[in-house]
């Protein structure tokens, strides 16, 4: 089986950047049933397209980024819910956490996370910000706006 990591235009991202994983392989799959345009969608070439976004390191392994499709584009950059959810799940005070992303004027999508809290407990924006600066990420990857 052969693996490749690529960006949006196909081509081969540089190690240790994210990009889509795409397979190739005597195995792959030859079409989805009466389904033409996800067909051409994910096979290009002989290339299966997985819509898994991982990044690969010096050493050739593969390490899971996130799914294509959860990908949140803020005003040019990429955000992650998987990377902001693991850093909130870091918080005792926080149950469960799913990131996703929410229409903006501006910047088109920004991050939106939806809480659950441990019963009895309570969070300001501030505690989800202070928990994601702990966590070192980049500001622009900050939920903007909670729902708890």
């Amino acid at each position: 089986m052969e693996t490749r990591i690529v960006d949006a235009n196909g081509v081969d991202v540089p190690v240790g950047e994210v990009g889509e994983l795409i397979l190739k392989s005597p195995k792959n799959m030859k079409e989805y049933y009466n389904n033409p345009k996800l067909t051409a969608k994910t096979l290009k070439d002989g290339w299966f397209y997985t819509g898994d976004l991982v990044r690969q390191d010096e050493d050739g392994l593969f390490y899971i980024a996130d799914r294509a499709k959860d990908l949140i584009i803020r005003g040019g950059e990429n955000i992650f819910p998987a990377e902001i959810e693991a850093a909130l799940h870091r918080n005792p005070e926080i149950n469960d956490v799913a990131v996703i992303g929410a229409p903006h004027e501006k910047y088109v999508e920004i991050a939106m996370a939806i809480i659950s809290l441990v019963e009895g407990e309570t969070m300001t924006e501030e505690e989800v910000i202070e928990t994601c600066k702990q966590a070192g990420l980049a500001k622009y990857r900050w939920p903007e706006k909670n729902r708890f």
